[in-house]
């Protein structure tokens, strides 16, 4: 079973995809997500979202300022300021 994220900044998207496991920062520390996770909203601490899509592959983005919620098995999160990392 996947999970169903979307990573968004204030003006675009920034990624949108199916994954195993995600690990965000929040302001009480890092917390991971996987598919069937208990429904979260919690607010985003800057730092790196780490997405490991469903063939293995890693995703790495920089965020800051917003929050996550876990709904289902969709994760959303919004940051004030988001981007891919290289």
């Amino acid at each position: 079973m996947a999970l169903h994220v979307s990573l968004v900044s204030a003006d675009a998207e920034v990624w949108t995809g199916e994954a195993t496991l995600v690990i965000a920062k929040t302001v009480e520390g890092e917390i991971g997500f996987m598919a069937g996770h208990e429904p979260v909203l919690a607010i985003l601490a800057e730092g790196q979202v780490r997405i490991t899509q469903t063939d293995g592959t890693k995703v790495l983005a920089n965020a800051q300022d917003g929050f996550l919620s876990m709904e289902g098995d969709n994760l959303t999160i919004v940051a004030g300021n988001a981007a891919l990392v290289a």
